[in-house]
């Protein structure tokens, strides 16, 4: 599935379209260059899944993974961009983490231990605030919950 997202608050309603989708165990996975969204994205992602658009969301490219209880379930969000391969992950609590939600940035570092049921969202630039997100996976949850009409990335 293509969505364009033709400026940031597209993107943020990507995010809270796919927020209340979640449950235990799901991974989703960002991909694409430095500068395509998946930062910006997570940080929508977990402020939808709150309801709190000022939520504080630092990035984890430096702690490596932030933990958010977020009541209806705990969500990890892995920056995986410092990492060489999975080696340092069962330190990172990944093994842990599996039975909560998680988002990863950078999961080609995940190697073999990247998830075949996960949500893979693929961030291409087309401009300078205008992306392209491909979904892929959980086609049959996606196609449970379309996008509402006036989402304004369909």
């Amino acid at each position: 599935m293509d969505i364009p997202l033709p400026n940031l608050d597209a993107t943020a309603r990507l995010a809270g379209w796919l927020a209340p989708l979640l449950r235990d165990g799901d991974v989703i996975l960002l991909e694409g260059p430095l500068g395509a969204g998946k930062t910006f994205f997570a940080r929508a992602l977990l402020r939808a899944v709150c309801a709190d658009p000022a939520l504080e969301v630092p990035s984890p490219s430096y702690t490596l993974v932030q933990t958010y209880d977020l009541g209806r379930f705990a969500l990890h969000h892995f920056d995986l961009w410092r990492l060489d391969g999975p080696g340092g992950l069962a330190e990172l609590g990944w093994d842990e983490a599996r039975g909560d939600v998680i988002v990863v940035e950078w999961p080609d570092r995940l190697g073999p231990l990247r998830p075949e049921s996960a949500l893979t969202i693929i961030f291409s630039t087309s401009g300078e605030t205008a992306r392209l997100a491909t979904l892929r996976g959980w086609e049959a949850r996606l196609l449970t919950a379309p996008p509402p009409e006036n989402a304004g990335f369909t």
